[in-house]
C-alpha cells in the first residue's frame, strides 16, 4: 500500500507545472538532474554516452526529454534535437540508437503527423549509421495503454520501409504476450520493460508477483528458439538481477550467447549491478536522457522506489 501511495505522489509530482519550476531552478535538486540526466544538450548526451563506452563498455540510447506535448513549437524542438543527436552520435562513431516517444512528435496534436516525423528521425538514424556496425535504430518508447495500438502501427509501418526502428513492450499489460509473438513473427527488435503506468486489472498485472511471472514467460518467448530462427533480437530492460540471472540462464539453454540480446537499465539507476554484467560479456545499453526539461523524470526514477525518498529530502533539505 505505502509503494503504491508513494508512487502515485511522485507521478502527481511530477506533473506538477510548479513543483517542475521549482526543481528545474533550484540549486538543491539540481545534483538529482546529475544523478538521473546527461545534461542538457545533444552534446552532453553524446559525452556521457562516450564516457559509459570507455569507461565500462556500456552503450547508450539517447532521449531528449519533453513527453506530452501540445504545443507544436515543442514538437518540432523535439524533432530537431533528436535528429541532431542522431548524427552526432554517427560522427562520433557510437551506436546510433535514439528513443522517441509518440507524444513527443505530435500524437496529441495530430496522431496523423506522428509516422511522417518517425519516418524522418529513423531516416536520420539509417543515414547517421552509414556502413557501420552496432545495434543502431529508433527506438519507439510505449507510454499509456492508450498508445499501445498506435506505437505498434507506426513501428510496424517503419519496419516495413526496411527503415532501423524498434518496438517496446510492456510486461505489466496482460496483452503484451500477443503483441510479443506478433513481433517475433516479424523478426523485430524489441525492449521488454515492466511497465510504470496505472491501469486496471482487466487490462493489466497489478501484482509484482504476477508482473515478474509474466516477465519471466515474456523472456522465454524472446529466447525462444523461434525467435533466433526469425532473426529477432531481445532486449531485456530491467534492474532486477532475478530477471537479469533468470535471462542469461535461458539464454545458454537455448543456444543464445552473450551479444546475441542486451540488457538495458537507466542512467543513474543501480550502475554498479550495469557494470558487473557488462564485466562478464554481457551487451548492457543505458537509457540515457538529456535535455532542459529533466525533473519528470527524475520525479520518476524517485517514485520507483519508496527507499529512493533519501534523494528527496536530501534535493529539499540539504
Amino acid at each position: 500500500m505505502f509503494r503504491k501511495l508513494w508512487q502515485s505522489g511522485m507521478i502527481a509530482l511530477a506533473r506538477s507545472r510548479r513543483v517542475r519550476n521549482f526543481a528545474q531552478h533550484s540549486r538543491a535538486t539540481s545534483f538529482l538532474s546529475g544523478k538521473y540526466v546527461s545534461g542538457e544538450t545533444p552534446a552532453a548526451g553524446i559525452k556521457r554516452a562516450q564516457e559509459l563506452l570507455a569507461g565500462n563498455g556500456i552503450r547508450s540510447s539517447l532521449f531528449y526529454m519533453g513527453e506530452y506535448v501540445d504545443d507544436w513549437d515543442l514538437v518540432t524542438q523535439n524533432i530537431d534535437n533528436k535528429l541532431d543527436v542522431a548524427a552526432r552520435l554517427g560522427q562520433a562513431g557510437l551506436d546510433v540508437h535514439v528513443s522517441v516517444d509518440p507524444t513527443q512528435i505530435g500524437h496529441h496534436l495530430d496522431p496523423d503527423v506522428v509516422a511522417g516525423h518517425a519516418e524522418r528521425i529513423a531516416k536520420a538514424v539509417q543515414a547517421a549509421v552509414g556502413n557501420k556496425g552496432g545495434v543502431n535504430c529508433l527506438m519507439f518508447d510505449m507510454e499509456d495503454a492508450s498508445l499501445n495500438d498506435p506505437t505498434i502501427a507506426v513501428h510496424n509501418r517503419m519496419q516495413d520501409m526496411g527503415l532501423p526502428v524498434a518496438l517496446t513492450l510492456q510486461a505489466y499489460l496482460r496483452r503484451t504476450r500477443q503483441d510479443l509473438q506478433a513481433q517475433i513473427a516479424r523478426g523485430s527488435r524489441v525492449r521488454l520493460v515492466k511497465g510504470a503506468f496505472a491501469a486496471p486489472p482487466d487490462i493489466a498485472f497489478t501484482k509484482r508477483a504476477d508482473i515478474k511471472a509474466n516477465s519471466r514467460a515474456l523472456i522465454g518467448d524472446m529466447l525462444s528458439q523461434q525467435a533466433r530462427e526469425n532473426g529477432f533480437y531481445p532486449i531485456i530492460a530491467t534492474h532486477d538481477t532475478a530477471l537479469q540471472d533468470f535471462t542469461i540462464e535461458t539464454a545458454r539453454a537455448n543456444g543464445w550467447a552473450a551479444g546475441d540480446y542486451e540488457f538495458e537499465m537507466l542512467l543513474g539507476v543501480r550502475e554498479d549491478v550495469a557494470k558487473a554484467l557488462a564485466a562478464k560479456g554481457e551487451r548492457v545499453r543505458l537509457y540515457v536522457p538529456f535535455g532542459r526539461d529533466w525533473w519528470p523524470h527524475a520525479a520518476r526514477r524517485i517514485g520507483e522506489n519508496p527507499a529512493n525518498a533519501m534523494l528527496l529530502m536530501r534535493s529539499l533539505f540539504s
